[in-house]
């Protein structure tokens, strides 16, 4: 049982991680700089990082109206 609980967990992080590089890769920071940061962040930390991105990605935004 403990080895399923682990399995999915495992699954999860990683649809969390490539959600938020792929996230990353399409949303419009305000510096290009901020895109290699957020990057480099989910990368380093996979699953500390991509909760923490999708936290604070609205302070780092492009403000455009559609």
């Amino acid at each position: 049982m403990e080895k399923y609980l682990l399995i999915g967990l495992i699954f999860l992080a990683t649809i969390l991680w490539f959600w938020a590089i792929i996230d990353i890769i399409k949303t419009k920071f305000r510096k290009m700089q901020d895109n290699i940061i957020w990057i480099f962040i989910v990368l380093i930390f996979p699953i500390l990082g991509p909760i923490v991105y999708f936290q604070f990605k609205k302070y780092f935004k492009n403000k455009t109206i559609n």
